[in-house]
């Protein structure tokens, strides 16, 4: 009800509601001049004045260039007639004549073949005599008076500059009393939580002015170029052209290609041949594609925030309120709308459905594709955002962090035995499609690149190192074979599966055993006694398991010299508490939350000589804070590893 209410209010207020809102962006537009002019000294009305009459010279100057245009091609219109109607009769002679040739023997052939049917009725003889001749009528229209006349000859200036004048004067208000407006928005949207009310404001104003202001400057240079070319190629009106493409392109995809084709229509008839009318479709094309593919962003950025289909709908809904007016203001009015539902929370749905960013995160996708058994779309997505992260970041940001919203299902007993068998396949197509991929280091960027908008990539993972981690060197990389064993849960394997391919990808030496099978496979039991570097990776260490615990605690009394590694669960923070509760049966053991320390330590300790062990982060202890926590820990590992193992069987 609200919406319809609000659309209404749109429809029928638009004669109110149209020049206010051009105003508001006009002085958007204007804003970074006065500014310029107040910095030099001008005072704030100075400056205002100012900018507005600068504003309104240039609209003047457009316009009676429009104008001065329109008029030669008016006058230079006959000479183009007898081409203009060869060109006509040709395309009639190539499309609708042949399509007419055929239509008529089509009818002429059904004639021969069908029946002909004649007129049952005749005339009775009667009919004549009775006819009666039509009265004559005739209409005089009477004569409008003055009055008359000149509301129906100057109504449709007025209007126009009407609305202008009334433009011009909420934009010089709007501009002298910026800062007080300001606060009373604020006010009005709530002065409660200033920070959110005001990151709004400042973000709305500065991604308005620098859309304005460069799409302002784009569409110019891309007028001036088109109308340079068009007069190198000899097409008449080629200001007139240039202006018209400038202003075309504030409508969205369409714009430019209408006048394309105006600009090719005038060319074609120019010349009796069709090279004109093809090289000036050739010009506008290039320019067009050069412009919005390359030059637009690097001037301002990959987007202006809104996805395609916002741009595109955005264009359909406000044409249909505001009609040509709106089509124009169709991006900038969404932009505030996408804006507001960043910082409004009962208004996200509007950046949901309008805003650029992608609606899943690189975890959640990846989870979404896996759990659909899609490994070529995940293996799609890998492969854009290792263009800007390293495989480390990549496995560490999204794989990982994906396995683990599927281990969190699985402990809610929500993934069907079928949606297992899934995920466990397209992970293995997923790491196997990865394998000769090389853990580099990721580009990184420069000061200054990337979007203006200050968005964030969806290729570049928030909060990922930008480097790889190093590799061991050539000669020591035999010197010590690592070992990894997973623990019981059903995606554990996947997570040394990955931990493996990386850490051969760094120079290590890599076997693997389950821990199901230790305490009855002797060969198992035999690779752990032999191995310097172990590794205990499975989603249940966040919650510090008891059989996790107790086989790490038997494996340092077996092979005491071994360097043990334990994860991967969370960010074990260097205040977490070791010396008593469950982190104390861990021992020695080196605790790793990433895939990233996982290989670092792996890596150092591959370097170390014999009887050397990788020195321990040191850990404050605080066993009064980690009592609380153990019996949740434990619950909580006992209820996920049950659920997991429920699902499997």
């Amino acid at each position: 009800m609200a919406t319809v209410i609000i659309v209404c209010a749109l429809y029928f207020g638009r004669t109110v509601l149209i020049p206010i809102t051009l105003a508001i962006l006009l002085s958007f537009l204007l804003a970074p001049l006065v500014d310029g002019l107040r910095s030099i000294g001008l005072g704030r009305i100075p400056a205002v004045i100012s900018a507005i009459v600068f504003a309104l010279l240039v609209v003047l100057g457009v316009g009676g260039l429009i104008g001065v245009q329109v008029a030669q091609l008016a006058s230079s219109l006959p000479r183009y007639q007898a081409t203009i109607e060869d060109k006509i009769e040709t395309v009639q002679e190539k499309t609708l004549g042949r399509a007419d040739d055929l239509l008529t023997r089509a009818a002429h052939a059904l004639k021969e073949s069908g029946q002909h049917v004649q007129d049952s009725t005749t005339p009775g003889p009667n009919d004549a005599d009775t006819d009666v001749r039509p009265l004559p009528v005739e209409v005089h229209e009477r004569h409008a008076s003055p009055l008359e006349l000149a509301q129906r000859y100057l109504s449709p200036v007025f209007d126009p500059l009407a609305t202008s004048g009334i433009v011009l004067v909420v934009a010089i208000f709007i501009l002298i009393q910026r800062g007080d407006l300001r606060d009373r928005l604020i006010r009005l949207v709530g002065s409660s939580d200033l920070h959110r009310t005001t990151t709004a404001l400042d973000e709305a104003a500065r991604r308005l002015s620098r859309y304005f202001v460069a799409q302002l400057s784009m569409n110019a240079g891309v007028g001036l170029v088109i109308a340079l070319g068009l007069v190198v190629m000899g097409v008449p009106g080629a200001l007139l052209f240039g202006v018209l493409a400038a202003l075309l392109r504030f409508v969205p995809y369409v714009g430019s290609w209408l006048a394309a084709a105006a600009a090719a229509i005038l060319a074609a008839a120019v010349q009796p041949n069709w090279t004109l009318f093809v090289w000036t479709i050739v010009l506008f094309g290039f320019i067009e594609i050069l412009a919005s593919q390359v030059i637009e962003p690097v001037l301002y950025g990959h987007s202006s925030g809104l996805s395609p289909f916002a741009v595109i709908v955005a264009a359909i809904f406000w044409s249909w309120i505001w009609g040509p007016i709106g089509l124009i203001l169709s991006t900038p009015l969404t932009l505030c709308l996408v804006i507001l539902g960043r910082h409004v929370d009962r208004l996200q749905f509007l950046e949901v459905l309008f805003g650029d960013r992608p609606a899943l995160t690189p975890d959640e996708n990846f989870y979404q594709r896996i759990l659909a058994g899609d490994p070529d779309e995940a293996l799609a997505q890998a492969e854009v955002l290792l263009r800007e992260n390293a495989l480390t970041a990549y496995y560490d940001e999204v794989s990982i962090k994906g396995l683990r919203l599927a281990y969190n299902d699985m402990a809610r007993g929500v993934v069907t035995e079928t949606q297992l068998r899934r995920i466990k396949q397209a992970t293995r197509d997923l790491i196997e499609g990865l394998e000769d991929v090389a853990d580099r280091s990721a580009h990184v960027t420069q000061a200054g690149e990337g979007p203006a908008i200050g968005d964030l990539l969806p290729e570049r993972l928030e909060g990922a190192p930008r480097a790889a981690p190093a590799s061991v060197p050539e000669h020591t990389a035999a010197r010590r074979a690592v070992l990894c064993i997973s623990g019981r849960g059903e995606l554990d394997e996947l997570m040394v599966s990955i931990a493996m391919q990386l850490l051969r990808k760094h120079g290590l030496d890599v076997t693997h055993v389950a821990s199901d099978t230790l305490p009855r496979d002797s060969q198992a039991v035999e690779q752990v006694v032999r191995a310097e570097v172990i590794c205990i990776l499975s989603f249940d260490a966040e919650y510090l398991p008891f059989y996790l615990r107790y086989l790490t605690r038997r494996i340092e009394q077996r092979v005491p010299d071994a360097t043990v590694v334990f994860g991967l669960g969370r960010d074990w923070a260097p205040s977490m508490p070791k010396a008593s509760g469950p982190l104390a049966d861990l021992g020695n053991a080196n605790l790793v939350a990433t895939l990233r320390e996982l290989i670092e330590a792996c890596v150092l300790a591959a370097q170390l000589g014999p009887g050397e062990r990788l020195p321990v982060r040191p850990r404050d202890a605080d066993p009064e804070a980690d009592g609380e926590r153990d019996a949740e820990r434990d619950a909580a590992a006992g209820a996920a590893s049950a659920t997991a193992h429920a699902t499997s069987h």
